[in-house]
């Protein structure tokens, strides 16, 4: 195995934490025939346990060391998968050093561990390649990603030469991507001390606008401008703002879950952060994906100043923003910054500014919103139908009459009416209503 690994080129540039590299100098331990037994063994336990390790946070099955060369395969980024990512496989010389590395890999795909295990005495390589992964919930691991994985990884097994790797490989590529931006739906942004860093979110809500019963005209205008802006048409930047709970962050989750397939990616980012939003858009910008940049419950006090840099980013700055990135925005508030009566006051200050030059520049963040959707509070009438819905939904079997009077009951005590007030509930009849029933 190590003198696999070491044929390695396009795919040289392995992740610090893999496994080959340690599994490989294993091998090469045991061949030479120098070791000690209980040393070696307790070695591979080790990368063994990482490997489950790994398994349990994708949720892979059946045959783990199979599973994680295949994650290797489209999470390594490296000039070549980031070019099939854009144009698919093309000509060219770079070609014969990737077959020459899938060559190898399908080599360790069919690597024989056999030996080893007989003369060692143990048996947790055969273990992993017919593996039982014990049944998880979705929320537990990504399932986005295992799906994938496991579908390459079992039509690599298949494959009967490096030509056909390569295919299978460079086709994948082109269709989802490669690398954290290729399998993750979302990131998070964490500051480090060598920059900013995107963070996959590994589980996210697998919610859907069908899932948000009313603001069907307000989906509806969210819909085409995100079609738009998949598609590579003109699109706006989307301020959704309005009543708390009125589905606003819930319309934005759906967004990316409906067109994650298309190269849709969405980065989740704080008012905090905004001065590191040229950096993101700088790793960004000329990658084959559409980013929208989400910040949920975005406003501003007086005080606050970090406003400035969004205006920048939006619009006004020397640089163009890049065609592949949008801002999606959730507010309660319409106006984002703080608007006090004084600005309305178009008397001089002290120092001679004009207040309304104050209230111009509050408002101009909002106008660089080519998209303002209004998520309104819900009447009664409408707040019992989403009741009655999601009781539907969840086999409720209270009366109408019953589950709405009920309702009335609980909106009183919980926040006044909203989509978010339904849902919860719904959340509590289903955990202490139903079992009583």
């Amino acid at each position: 195995m190590h003198k696999l690994v070491a044929q390695l080129i396009v795919y040289r540039n392995l992740p610090p934490d893999n496994l080959l590299l340690p599994l490989a100098d294993i091998c090469e331990k045991f061949s030479s025939g120098v070791y000690q037994r209980e040393q070696l063994v307790a070695r591979i336990y080790d990368q063994v346990h990482k490997l489950l390790d790994v398994a349990t946070v994708y949720g892979f099955d059946k045959n783990l060391w199979h599973n994680y060369l295949t994650y290797l395969l489209v999470s390594c980024e490296n000039p070549f998968a980031i070019t099939c990512e854009k144009e698919g496989a093309c000509d060219g010389s770079v070609n014969q050093f990737a077959k020459n590395d899938f060559a190898v890999f399908k080599q360790l795909f069919d690597y024989d561990f056999s030996e080893l295990e007989q003369k060692l005495n143990i048996n947790c390589f055969s273990v992993i390649s017919n593996y039982r992964a014990v049944v998880k919930k979705e929320r537990r691991y990504n399932k986005n990603i295992s799906e994938k994985v496991q579908a390459l990884s079992a039509a690599i097994e298949q494959a009967a030469d490096a030509d056909a790797v390569f295919t299978l490989v460079t086709d994948f590529y082109k269709a989802y991507g490669v690398g954290k931006l290729g399998l993750n739906k979302a990131f998070r942004l964490v500051h480090e001390e060598a920059g900013v860093e995107l963070v996959p979110i590994s589980n996210t809500e697998s919610i859907t606008f069908d899932d948000l019963i009313g603001y069907e005209r307000q989906k509806q205008r969210l819909i085409e401008n995100t079609e738009a802006f998949v598609a590579g048409r003109p699109a706006n930047n989307v301020l959704l703002f309005g009543d708390s709970g009125t589905g606003k962050s819930s319309s934005i989750k759906a967004v990316i879950n409906k067109y994650y397939d298309q190269g849709l990616r969405l980065i989740e980012i704080y008012k905090h952060q905004f001065r590191d939003l040229s950096a993101v858009i700088a790793g960004i910008k000329n990658r084959n994906y559409r980013f929208i940049i989400y910040m949920d419950d975005l406003s501003f006090e007086d005080f606050e100043i970090e406003y400035k840099y969004l205006k920048a980013i939006i619009e006004g700055g020397l640089e163009v923003r890049p065609d592949n990135i949008l801002i999606y925005a959730t507010s309660n508030r319409r106006h984002l910054i703080n608007e006090t009566w004084k600005d309305r006051n178009d008397l001089t200050e002290e120092d001679g500014i004009y207040k309304s030059d104050t209230m111009q520049e509050k408002l101009s963040l909002v106008n660089r919103f080519g998209c303002t959707i209004y998520y309104g509070q819900p009447d009664q009438k409408e707040y019992f139908n989403i009741v009655c819905q999601l009781a539907r939904r969840q086999g409720i079997t209270l009366e109408e009459a019953q589950l709405c009077a009920e309702a009335k009951k609980w909106e009183l005590n919980h926040g006044g009416i909203s989509g978010r007030t339904a849902q919860q509930f719904i959340n509590y009849l289903l955990g202490v209503r139903e079992p009583a029933e």
